[in-house]
């Protein structure tokens, strides 16, 4: 294991040598620079962690953030700032848009012993595989179809528990790639590409087929297998057969269509809005279940809710695993509990990770859980021995 090294981005020097020589006491390489200007200079794959100071003359930190945006930055990054804590949290929100990695927040002024505590605890412990799985990897065309022929893709499942009940209610699909050079890749690293590509449908073809195959595996003592979830890009919702090419893949598989979900990712599901009312709306008509995942991380929430006949909606990890510490994430969880409901909605929480959060989760009312508090996402072998195992426990309400 390495430690990334820290970048300061303040205005004033003067901060700058504080956090640089609070964060070389405990043994971390720190650099600072009170010129953002040279932000592309100094960003390299070394540095795991931003300090930025949102108000600076010049470039402010919100210029910052578009910045690194563009550059396509890995670095976990935290805010500064003495400024209301609402607006650190609004510009919170604005990295996340951007795909940054936010890992926190400092409220100037503050102490020494408080700083070297708080990088003690968030600075990142980077493993060489991991580091080479966040850089940006680029795969030529014929790579990927070549891939999806000799179906290197695969799928992982993650359970999804009954909060009420403690059993397990479903399982999402994760797709994984097992490549031949650089081990399992994460769909984070191929899809987009495979979308820009043109091969998304038959990449997702194929894995529907494989999960709707391997469903079977997963029944417990005479009883049905639990419900199977499986991502579908928007893109692929173009094509109006879609509905019946999927009802006739479950009936191959004699799944029933009342035990799948289609899930659709919220922040991309209105770029073609054409023919996705269609084709959403003849799958409920054919008893899919429809869900709608990483609610709240999108531009237009309430149009997707009032136009999509979905029955599922999903918080997003990342409101989950900051409601404890961020306001306005926790009323972002509680309002959607309440919305979902009110929509007729299942409502599930993704990122669960601690008992705490499952309690409050639990006393909102939110319907469903999934996170490493249960499993991460496993290969169908090692998931039917996890339900196995999970059941001769006996179920935990």
């Amino acid at each position: 294991m390495t430690i990334g090294n820290i970048l300061v981005i303040d205005d004033d020097a003067d901060i700058g040598e504080l956090i640089a020589a609070a964060a070389e006491s405990i043994g971390i390489p720190c650099r600072t620079t009170t010129d953002a200007a040279n932000l592309a200079h100094l960003l390299d794959s070394d540095v795991s962690l931003i300090l930025l100071d949102l108000m600076m003359p010049g470039m402010d930190g919100v210029e910052v953030l578009r910045l690194l945006g563009k550059l396509e930055c890995r670095a976990s990054i935290v805010l500064m700032s003495g400024i209301n804590k609402r607006v650190i949290d609004t510009a919170e929100k604005l990295a996340g848009a951007l795909g940054l990695r936010i890992a926190g927040h400092l409220q100037k002024p503050f102490r020494l012993t408080d700083l070297e505590e708080f990088l003690r605890g968030h600075i990142p412990q980077r493993s060489t595989t991991a580091a080479k799985q966040e850089a940006q990897i680029e795969f030529a065309a014929n790579e990927l179809g070549e891939a999806i022929w000799k179906n290197e893709f695969v799928l992982y499942y993650q359970p999804q528990i009954d909060i009420r009940s403690g059993e397990v209610d479903g399982l999402e699909a994760l797709a994984r790639w097992h490549h031949p050079q650089r081990g399992l890749l994460f769909p984070d690293s191929f899809i987009g590409r495979l979308e820009m590509t043109g091969l998304i449908d038959d990449f997702g073809w194929r894995l529907a087929d494989r999960g709707l195959a391997e469903v079977r595996q997963f029944s417990m003592n005479g009883h049905p297998p639990p419900r199977v979830a499986l991502n579908v890009s928007v893109r692929s919702l173009r094509d109006l057969k879609f509905p019946d090419i999927f009802v006739s893949l479950a009936q191959k598989h004699s799944v029933p269509a009342t035990r799948i979900m289609v899930e659709i990712t919220e922040s991309r599901l209105m770029n073609d809005p054409s023919n996705a009312l269609d084709v959403l709306t003849r799958l409920r008509m054919k008893n899919i279940q429809l869900s709608i995942d990483d609610f709240g991380t999108g531009y237009a929430m309430m149009q997707h809710l009032v136009n999509i006949p979905a029955t599922e909606l999903k918080i997003d990890k990342l409101f989950v695993q900051k409601m404890h510490a961020n306001d306005s994430d926790r009323v972002m969880v509680e309002k959607t509990i309440e919305l979902g409901h009110e929509l007729g909605m299942i409502v599930t929480a993704e990122g669960v990770e601690t008992e705490a959060q499952l309690e409050f989760l639990r006393q909102k009312g939110c319907d469903r859980a999934q996170g490493f508090l249960f499993s991460r996402a496993l290969p169908p072998s090692e998931m039917t021995a996890w339900l196995s195992a999970y059941h001769a426990r006996g179920v935990q309400a």
